[in-house]
């Protein structure tokens, strides 16, 4: 009687046995492999190592596809990929998109946080040291960093931000940075193009973050910054390909952080995702991330490297309107397209503008020329390789001025022109924006890319030369391209503010009025608008 439980067990035994070895015959003698396919921004190619551990561990297998990050959005929104997961630098751009799409098929998918890597700037340590000198405290901001760009100190590395969400990232921290509000960007706050002068120092781009860092290297001493992830600047300064490493800038003005989330596409390996993400997330495992990528762990009770250690300060706000992201991308543009974009002052030398009047034009003008050095006149200024046409007119043009801004003898050139004592006793307001409008159709003949804008300040009424509708007729016969160009009038005393608007609709540009502020922060809000 004692015997037959010891039989029944053995018994059941045998069974599991059989059961465990068709079980290992059916899967070649190993554990069955789950895998998944996932959409991954190129930069996750460093994971490849920590992939096959997961493998191993978890029974899940990732096969990464490798999209730029903001042309992987779009392939999302297009629904029917055949993606299990995706995988991002940052799924902020991403839910703006769904969010504007709307519908229940558009929701955004479930997100954890992985890794994360702030958005910074790596300078030649030469460079570092001369841009310190100048800011007391020698405390960089992106402002900073945006002035010295503007005046030819900094020549910069930074991926195509239409593409790449390194770039985007760093554009949204230069225009937080400009507009000063400490939140998140509003359309208002980009408005206006508060990006020319930091474009005008970008000399190096690319499609992805190991080609731009490929092509630094093999630039030699042209290029001397990179705006990138940490992680990336911290992984060139340790791979021996640079004679000294890069000075890591954390900007005093804040920094986006890019998490880099996996996000769950087929809810159907919701399963497979948590093991995913517990191991991902796991402590040990969030420490073998950090050694083998140089980002940041999610998990607070990760001790960070020394080398991580750098506190972040002010943390950025990502914008939550989807039209602020698409204002600043179509602001900055094209960055492989070559600057050297041109701006025509038309500005009014009639009586009226003795004494007070013209001596707040050239504060504006020297405030633009750099001697404006507050946080948003440093985003606002001249910059080079910009073309500056200054056009003085009263009944008629008066003279005229022409530079391209290489340093501070043209932007000095241009402060005497406009210092000039002499005045009319008529004003041709429309003749002068006639002029404006043949000499863009001049720059245009030059050079078809280019970018050109008109700025009309003017403090009176029209009372010689073409009349409104004049004008009007003459530019609706000018070529396509031309008409395109847009004006922006400067609001000031007794001109004619009806019109004036009516000339910024036509054209595309915006009226500013500085009998509400001062000439200085109506050029400053108005310079490099297209």
């Amino acid at each position: 009687m004692k015997r037959r439980p010891r039989a029944g067990i053995l018994a059941l035994c045998l069974a599991l046995v059989a059961l465990w070895s068709a079980l290992t015959a059916c899967s070649g003698g190993r554990q069955q492999t789950t895998t998944l396919k996932v959409l991954a921004s190129p930069e996750l190619s460093d994971m490849r190592p920590i992939l096959g551990e997961l493998e191993r561990d978890t029974g899940v297998r990732l096969d990464l596809d490798y999209r730029a990050a903001n042309d992987a959005d779009e392939l999302l929104l297009g629904g029917r990929h055949g993606y299990d997961l995706a995988w991002l630098s940052s799924d902020r751009y991403l839910r703006l998109k769904l969010k504007q799409a709307g519908g229940a098929s558009t929701a955004a998918p479930l997100s954890t946080p992985v890794m994360s890597s702030p958005v910074v700037v790596g300078l030649t340590p030469d460079v570092a040291r001369r841009l310190r000198q100048q800011v007391p405290g020698g405390r960089l901001s992106w402002a900073d960093i945006a002035d010295a760009a503007a005046t030819g100190r900094v020549h910069f590395g930074m991926v195509d931000p239409r593409h790449l969400g390194s770039g985007l990232v760093a554009l949204v921290g230069v225009a937080t940075a400009a507009a000063g509000t400490g939140g998140a960007l509003r359309p208002e706050d980009v408005s206006c193009d508060r990006l020319g002068g930091f474009r005008s120092g970008q000399t190096l781009t690319a499609d992805t973050s190991q080609e731009l860092v490929d092509a630094f290297v093999a630039d030699g001493r042209k290029t001397d910054a990179l705006i990138t992830y940490e992680s990336e600047l911290l992984a060139l300064n340790k791979s021996g390909r640079l004679d000294r490493p890069l000075e890591i800038v954390y900007p005093t003005d804040g920094t986006v952080l890019s998490d880099h989330p996996l996000l769950l596409l087929d809810d159907g390996r919701r399963a497979a995702y948590d093991r995913v993400v517990d191991w991902l997330t796991g402590e040990s495992h969030q420490q073998e991330i950090m050694r083998r990528t140089l980002r940041r762990p999610v998990s607070p009770s990760v001790r960070r490297e020394a080398e991580l250690s750098a506190p972040l300060g002010n943390a950025l706000y990502f914008p939550d309107d989807l039209a602020v992201i698409e204002k600043l991308l179509t602001d900055y543009g094209d960055p492989g397209r070559p600057g050297g974009d041109q701006v025509v002052f038309l500005l009014d030398f009639s009586g009226s503008m003795r004494g007070a009047r013209a001596a707040s034009l050239r504060a504006a003008f020297a405030g633009l020329s750099g001697a404006d050095a507050t946080p948003t006149g440093k985003f606002a200024r001249f910059h080079e390789g910009e073309r500056l046409t200054v056009v003085r007119f009263g009944g008629g043009v008066l003279d005229e001025r022409t530079v391209t801004v290489r340093g501070p003898t043209d932007l000095r050139a241009l402060d005497a022109f406009i210092a000039r004592d002499d005045y009319a006793e008529a004003t041709a307001v429309w003749s002068a924006l006639d002029h404006g409008y043949r000499t863009a159709a001049d720059a245009l003949r030059e050079a078809p890319r280019q970018d050109v804008s008109i700025v009309l300040m003017t403090d009176g009424e029209n009372n010689t030369g073409l009349t409104y509708d004049e004008f009007v007729r003459r530019y609706r016969a000018l070529p396509p391209e031309v008409r395109r160009v847009p004006t922006y009038p400067v609001h000031l005393g007794e001109a004619d503010a009806g019109e004036l608007g009516q000339v910024a609709a036509t054209t595309g540009g915006r009226t500013v009025d500085a009998d509400g502020s001062s000439l200085s922060e109506a050029f400053k809000e108005i310079h490099g608008c297209d």
